[in-house]
C-alpha cells in the first residue's frame, strides 16, 4: 500500500492501518465532545445523563428551513445551544420570520433553499418543512456538502424515504441524523440493559398511546395559505397520526424489542373533527413480530386521557416510558409477584400508579439526590429535542474534523477507504448514539405502510417485505 507522509510529524502510516488504529484521534474525539451513549452491560444504574454531554464540541453554524411551528421549537432550542449559531433561516412564507426573530436574531433570511445552501458559511442543514417537501431539500442539502437533520418521517411515500436514505448513506464525508428524537435520549438509552438483560423476563406484548383533543386545525388570513398550513390533514400530502406522531413510539419499541415487524393491520376513522380533512383523527394499528409478540398503537384527537406512553410486558416485569415536556423522559418498572429479585431495585425510588407500585428506571435513580433548597424551582428537564440537536451538532463537527485530517493526510480517491475508517469501530464508539438514514428509513417504511392500512380500513393487514428496508 502507497505510503504518505503525515504533515504532524516524522512517522508514517498507511490508510488502513490509519482506519484499524485510529488512537491518533482519540484525543481530538475528546476535545470534539464525542462521547458514547452505549447502554451498561449490567442492571446497575449508571452515572448521571449529564455526562453525555459534558464536553462542549466546536461551533457548527447552522441553518433551518421551514420556520413553522415545529421549526420555531428547534429554533428555540438551538438558541439554547453553545455550539450552535444560527446563521440563516429559510421559509417559503416571509411573515414566518418575525416569529423566530428572537431565536434567529443574527440569522439572515431566505424564502429559496437554494440560496441558502449557497452559502459557505452554513455547515449544518434541519429541514423542518412538511413531510411531502423534504425528498427535494434533503438531497439538494447534502449534494451541496451540507450535514443534515432530517425531521420524521423522512417523507410520505416509501419512494422518497428510500431516495433520503439512499443519498445519505452514499455521503459519506457528512452527518445525517433522522429527526426520532428518542434515539439520542441519554434516559432512553438507559433502558437497553434492562430490556436486553432479560429483565423483564420473556417479552409478551408491547402497546403505545398518543392521546390529545385537538383539532390540528390552523387558521390563516387567506385560503391558500391555510391549505397550506393543513398540509397534514390532507391525505395526498399528510402520512396521518402514526406518521406525524405514533412514528416516534414505534421506532422506540422496535429498538428495545431489537426486532421489526413482519406485518401491520390498521383502523381509522374520523369520529370528532369533521371539518373536510381526508386525515383519520383516531387510529389504531397492530404490528405482528416474528416471534409472536404483537404491538398496538392508538391515537386521537378526540380524546386527551392519559396522555402519551409506551408499555413493553414480560413474564416478569412491565416497563412503562413517558416523556413529558416538564419531567423529561421517566420510565417505571412494575413487576410480577413471583418475578426473581435483581437487587438493585431495593434501592430505587418508587411511585404509586393507578394500583400498582412502579421502580423509577433512571440514572441515578438509586442514589440520593440533592436537596433543593426552601423556594428554589427545579432545574429545568432537558427535552428528547434538545439531546437530539446537541448530538447532531457534535457528530457533525466530529466528522468534519475527522474528514478533513483525513483528507490531508491521504486525499480523497479512495472512497472505500474513507467509508472504512468513518464508520470504523473506533469512530462510531466516540459518536453520540443517534439515528441515521437506517433507522430513519425503517421507523418511515414501517408508518406509511400502518398508514395504508388504516386509509384501507376494517383492520385491512399489509405484510412488510424485508426489500422494503434495505438499499
Amino acid at each position: 500500500m502507497e505510503k504518505t507522509d503525515n504533515p504532524a510529524g516524522p512517522n508514517e502510516f498507511n490508510r488502513r492501518e490509519f482506519i484499524q488504529n485510529a488512537a491518533s484521534f482519540s484525543a481530538l474525539m475528546a476535545f470534539m465532545g464525542g462521547v458514547p451513549l452505549h447502554a451498561e452491560e449490567t442492571t446497575n444504574a449508571p452515572a448521571s445523563d449529564e455526562t453525555h454531554y459534558s464536553t462542549v464540541s466546536a461551533p457548527v453554524n447552522c441553518a433551518v428551513i421551514g420556520c413553522g411551528s415545529h421549526g420555531r421549537e428547534i429554533l428555540s432550542t438551538l438558541s439554547r445551544l453553545p455550539n450552535a449559531p444560527v446563521v440563516a433561516i429559510c421559509d417559503s412564507y416571509p411573515a414566518a420570520f418575525k416569529r423566530v426573530k428572537e431565536s434567529a436574531s443574527n440569522a439572515e433570511t431566505f424564502t429559496d433553499y437554494h440560496k441558502l445552501l449557497e452559502k459557505k458559511e452554513v455547515q449544518a442543514v434541519i429541514v423542518a418543512t412538511p413531510s411531502h417537501q423534504h425528498r427535494e431539500i434533503v438531497e439538494a442539502a447534502l449534494a451541496a456538502g451540507k450535514h443534515v437533520y432530517c425531521e420524521a418521517p423522512l417523507a410520505t411515500t416509501v419512494e422518497d424515504a428510500r431516495a433520503i436514505a439512499l443519498a445519505a448513506k452514499k455521503a459519506i464525508k457528512l452527518n445525517f441524523q433522522s429527526g426520532l428524537q428518542m434515539r439520542a435520549d441519554p434516559q432512553r438509552h438507559f433502558l437497553l440493559p434492562f430490556i436486553r438483560s432479560g429483565a423483564t423476563g420473556k417479552n409478551t406484548m408491547a402497546r403505545s398511546q398518543w392521546h390529545k383533543k385537538q383539532s390540528w386545525h390552523r387558521t390563516a388570513p387567506t385560503p391558500e395559505r391555510e391549505a397550506a398550513l393543513n398540509w397534514h390533514l390532507n391525505a395526498a400530502t399528510s402520512p396521518g397520526l402514526m406518521g406525524e406522531l405514533v412514528i416516534h413510539q414505534l421506532d422506540m419499541i422496535c429498538w428495545l424489542l431489537n426486532a421489526r415487524p413482519a406485518a401491520v393491520s390498521g383502523w381509522g376513522s374520523t369520529l370528532l373533527w369533521k371539518d373536510g380533512r381526508t386525515v383519520a383523527d383516531t387510529i389504531q394499528a397492530l404490528f405482528e413480530f416474528p416471534d409472536g409478540v404483537n404491538y398496538s398503537a392508538d391515537a386521537s384527537l378526540a380524546n386527551s386521557f392519559d396522555a402519551a406512553y409506551e408499555i413493553l410486558s414480560g413474564s416478569d416485569s412491565a416497563v412503562m416510558l413517558r416523556s413529558t415536556p416538564e419531567d423529561g423522559s421517566k420510565a417505571w418498572l412494575f413487576k410480577e409477584v413471583d418475578s426473581p429479585l435483581l437487587g438493585w431495585e431495593v434501592y430505587a425510588r418508587k411511585e404509586q400508579f393507578y394500583q400498582e407500585t412502579g421502580i423509577t428506571l433512571m440514572a441515578g435513580a438509586s442514589k440520593l439526590q440533592k436537596k433543593l433548597k426552601a423556594g428554589e424551582p427545579p432545574p429545568p428537564a432537558v427535552t428528547s429535542l434538545q439531546h437530539a440537536l446537541t448530538a447532531f451538532i457534535t457528530n457533525s463537527g466530529m466528522i468534519e474534523t475527522q474528514v478533513k485530517n483525513y483528507v490531508t493526510n491521504y486525499g480523497d480517491d479512495d472512497a472505500d477507504a474513507l467509508r472504512e475508517f468513518i464508520t470504523g469501530p473506533t469512530i462510531t464508539k466516540a459518536r453520540v448514539s443517534t439515528a441515521g438514514w437506517q433507522e430513519g428509513l425503517d421507523a418511515t417504511v414501517l408508518a406509511l405502510k400502518a398508514n395504508e392500512a388504516i386509509i384501507k380500513g376494517q383492520g385491512h393487514r399489509v405484510n412488510l417485505d424485508k426489500q422494503l428496508f434495505e438499499l
